[in-house]
């Protein structure tokens, strides 16, 4: 199945030739622990030492200026600085010492500040405009000369815009040419350049940093969990370390408060043995960088055409009436590669220009199998700055259920977040154009087009809501998802519809109808509803991610709706498959004939499959744990038969599992665990507007 990957800004695709290249240098070598004296681990050591010099080379410096120390990426690298540097804290007879970040700047870095308030030490962020001081705000020349040490973190490369900072600002920040705030001392300099290295070259013998952070699988794809502090040299002998672990010491006493380091600077700070395997990874890695692409040079380039290309077709679509399709957040207008990395971040909005939800406009991509970022991207000062929150509106969406990384993207119909996509040097002009197929095919088809994206809900229930399953009405025609046609997508994806948390009433074997209202005591309560609410429609989804099973009346258990969410699909690890990673469950159509006892699950091309209601407690059953929503659950495997044909359909190995009913007495505890069934009824209000009703649950 084709996959259009737009999200090489989180991580970059490994190539195949990596992986070849690597297990076979596995095969014909032996590589032991590097702290070792034998023959294998004298190997390792210096192809570690030999990958060290590859990165000096890849980022134009030498050992005589930089040091490579290897940590578990860009975070560890980070947190290591704002533990060493030398800080002076307030209360001391010098002045003391400040950490300064852009706000445009990493979570990571960010969180450096809670570092540096357990040393006493103040924090101070700074808006990108500020940085930019003209010449008579410089300092005089003898406050210059103070050796107080600060420090300034900035990003290379936003993650969030694609926008690229001066890398002049290093040189001109050290010199006190620029002054993040007006105090005296000596400024040293950070530069986090994990979005930037992933697609453009850093020369650090041009642009000299003090500390240059990085993750390798944003250049690669692979490995993951390594990465690396470059830092100068200058600056070196002032970082302090306090523990110390396996392989950074020259001698200690276990009795005594005695304790001498290594000499080398990259063995002082890497305690414990380094992820050797990993490491010689990075050298197959820069091999087959090179030989693809011919360096980052080019890979800049032509990550940026694709960028400059995508962005200026965005900006073009219109609707009739003139409204934009997209609102881009950016600052530049993508004509210079200097300045604008492949990063578009931007929200779809409706012909009236109101934003629709990132969430939903993620979940019609997955079904397109576009793979999009959504949300703030580890980076909430840029997101505020783009979006226009304030501070309170931060703290508020928090107030209303809203945290980072959810799928709540509208609160009170304001977006707490957007849409990114991101070139990387696998990219091809065909992602470019599938993407902005996608967006015009959805927006702009005269096929029913004011349906294609419905508003996101806010969703504040006690239980979270499931996110696999879309509120689209349908999908034009020339819409590239396999075997899936308009007919097919009317029927398995839910209208408009709102989703909100149900009291199961006292009697299990009370049902529920959909031509009578619902008592209070019932349903949650609204805040601005007032008049009835009356359940319209009811749709069970027996296995979980599959298509809906529509009825007018049916038995409440002790879960909910009776087999609702009861079975579900997991891959050969045992986790949960849900649309996003495989959109061909919506053509799995389960329904459920209480008389019979069966479930019938039917897709097209496959022959109908029947599932007894009762639990499996044959011969081929096997009991296991599953984890759903990050609660474990007891389930029972439904045999090979039916993975067979899920295995079939979906191509791919995956089985078919069954909850077990073994809860009752947990089942009414508040997201007791081991309940897999999450029961949702769809309701309309004819007084308010539904897609931005705050839901109460009425307990």
């Amino acid at each position: 199945m084709w996959i259009t990957y737009l999200d090489h800004a989180g991580s970059a695709l490994f190539p195949e030739s990596l992986l070849k290249a690597f297990t076979d240098d596995l095969r014909n070598n032996v590589y032991g622990n590097p702290h070792s004296q034998n023959i294998s681990s004298k190997l390792t050591y210096d192809t570690i030492e030999h990958v060290r010099y590859r990165i000096l080379k890849h980022f134009h410096t030498t050992a005589e200026d930089y040091t490579i120390i290897f940590t578990s990426g860009c975070t560890a690298a980070l947190k290591l600085v704002a533990e060493a540097f030398p800080w002076i804290p307030e209360g001391t007879n010098q002045s003391s010492s400040r950490f300064c970040y852009l706000t445009d700047s990493h979570t990571s870095v960010v969180g450096m500040r809670g570092i540096t308030a357990s040393m006493n030490v103040l924090s101070v962020p700074v808006k990108p405009k500020e940085i930019l001081l003209s010449e008579e705000n410089k300092l005089p020349a003898e406050v210059q000369n103070c050796t107080t040490p600060h420090l300034f973190s900035y990003p290379a490369q936003s993650n969030f815009s694609g926008t690229k900072y001066p890398l002049s600002w290093i040189q001109d920040i050290k010199s006190g040419k620029l002054c993040p705030i007006k105090i005296s001392g000596k400024w040293f300099v950070l530069l986090d350049a994990a979005s930037y290295v992933s697609t453009s070259p850093l020369d650090l013998g041009v642009h000299q940093a003090d500390f240059i952070p990085i993750s390798f699988y944003k250049i690669f794809g692979f490995p993951t969990g390594l990465g690396a502090l470059l830092v100068n040299n200058r600056i070196a002998p002032f970082l302090r370390k306090t523990y110390f672990g396996g392989g950074t010491a020259a001698a200690y006493l276990t009795g005594e408060d005695f304790y001498f380091p290594k000499k080398s600077m990259a063995e002082r700070f890497e305690d414990g043995t380094v992820s050797f395997l990993d490491i010689i990874a990075l050298k197959h890695g820069f091999d087959v960088l090179e030989k693809l692409t011919g360096g980052m040079e080019k890979i800049k380039q032509h990550t940026f055409t694709l960028a400059h290309y995508t962005y200026t077709v965005l900006c073009t679509l219109k609707y009739a009436n003139g409204a934009p399709v997209v609102r881009i957040y950016s600052n530049t207008d993508f004509s210079n590669p200097d300045a604008q990395g492949p990063i578009i971040n931007f929200n779809v909005l409706d012909e009236h220009g109101e934003v629709i939800g990132f969430s939903q406009v993620d979940k019609m991509a997955s079904l397109y199998n576009i793979h999009v970022r959504t949300g703030c991207f580890c980076n909430t000062g840029a997101c505020q700055m783009h979006l226009g929150l304030s501070n309170e509106d931060i703290q508020r969406n928090l107030q209303a259920g809203h945290v980072c990384g959810d799928d709540i993207d509208l609160v009170d119909g304001h977006p707490t977040g957007s849409v990114r996509i991101s070139f990387g040097y696998m990219s091809s002009f065909e992602d470019a154009q599938t993407f902005l197929n996608f967006i015009i095919s959805t927006r702009l088809s005269k096929l029913d087009s004011k349906n294609l994206f419905q508003p996101s809900v806010t969703k504040l229930t006690t239980e979270s809501v499931p996110d696999d399953r879309s509120s689209f009405n349908c999908a034009d025609k020339s819409s590239p998802i396999p075997h899936i046609s308009d007919r097919e997508l009317r029927n398995n994806l839910s209208a408009m519809k709102t989703t909100v948390n149900w009291q199961p009433l006292d009697s299990e074997a009370e049902s529920i109808s959909t031509s009578t209202a619902i008592s209070k005591t019932a349903v949650p309560t609204c805040r601005r509803a007032t008049g009835p609410i009356t359940v319209t429609k009811i749709y069970l989804y027996p296995i979980k991610s599959c298509s809906a099973f529509e009825v007018t009346k049916w038995p409440v258990g002790n879960q909910g709706l009776l087999y609702d969410r009861n079975w579900m699909v997991v891959n050969q690890n045992g986790v949960c498959m849900t649309q996003k990673q495989e959109p061909r469950l919506c053509l799995v159509n389960p329904s459920i004939d209480l008389k019979k006892n069966v479930m019938v699950i039917q897709a097209e091309g496959m022959d109908p499959i029947s599932v007894s209601l009762g639990e499996n407690t044959g011969k081929e059953a096997m009991m296991c744990e599953s984890k759903v929503c990050s609660h474990r659950v007891k389930t029972y495997d439904c045999g090979e038969t039916l993975a067979s044909w899920f295995s079939m359909f979906l191509g791919r190995p995956c089985r078919l599992i069954q909850q077990c009913s073994d809860m009752k007495n947990r089942s009414r505890q508040k997201n007791a665990e081991g309940t897999l069934s999450f029961l949702k009824i769809f309701v309309i209000s004819h007084l308010v507007n539904i897609t931005h009703m705050d839901f109460i649950p009425t307990i």
